[in-house]
């Protein structure tokens, strides 16, 4: 078990992971922060950001920032309970802003360490991409193999990663603590 505080949501789209991230950070009873990463490029996108935004509490902080993610942790309280959701589009944009994949990885180590440090409850939701059709583009089979690796980075210091389907979770393990 890692001492770290974050939980990694994984799933497909429309599995519940955000729907979870904002009920446990809603029942921890704490100040909370919201950071989400999504960009509104058209109207389904300006829809789908803006629909939970409506649905947060008012209370909660947010903070939008779809590139500089260690920038925005860095105005959230360590003891407060923080929501990410999260990596999948800030990957997405940062691979359209045309960062290579190694400075991309460097972020997110950056990103992990800051969210191993923090005492508070975190939640991490990302998107599990690897399970689908095969993507018929370059830049589609890039991204899906660089998201598998920012998610496998993200679940080795969580303290628990969960996989939703359906709004059901099934719980990750380390493949060591299985063997064992």
């Amino acid at each position: 078990m890692h001492a770290s505080t974050y939980v990694l949501l994984l799933g497909g789209a429309r599995s519940g992971k955000s729907t979870l991230a904002v009920s446990l950070a809603a029942e921890a009873g704490l100040p909370t922060w919201f950071i989400a990463t999504a960009v509104a490029l058209d109207a389904d996108m300006v829809e789908r950001i803006e629909r939970p935004r409506s649905e947060r509490p008012a209370e909660w902080n947010t903070i939008e920032e779809s590139r500089d993610l260690v920038a925005a942790l860095g105005k959230v309280p360590t003891a407060d309970v923080l929501v990410i959701d999260c990596a999948t589009t800030w990957i997405a944009t940062l691979m359209t802003d045309g960062v290579e994949p190694d400075e991309i990885l460097k972020s997110v180590d950056t990103v992990i360490t800051l969210l191993v440090q923090r005492s508070g409850p975190t939640y991490v939701v990302s998107n599990e991409v690897g399970l689908g059709v095969h993507p018929p583009t370059q830049l589609g089979r890039d991204y899906e193999e660089l998201l598998g690796w920012v998610n496998q980075r993200l679940a080795a210091k969580a303290r628990r990663s969960l996989f939703l389907v359906a709004g059901r979770v099934l719980p990750l393990l380390d493949p060591r603590d299985v063997l064992a």
